[in-house]
């Protein structure tokens, strides 16, 4: 399925990124990961929030 991801965003004209964060639940304090697909010139505004 990734490989698909992939063809589908190289063939938009767009270079992207797959941007994971490190996230801490509130509950349990344990780590969780989430993966977003985000475009190159947006990657600095996605981590800032």
């Amino acid at each position: 399925m990734a490989k698909k991801v992939v063809a589908t965003l190289q063939s938009a004209g767009k270079d992207f990124a797959k941007v994971i964060q490190v996230v801490r639940s509130k509950k349990t304090g344990a780590y969780t990961f989430k993966e977003t697909i985000v475009p190159n010139d947006k990657i600095e505004e996605f981590v800032k929030k």
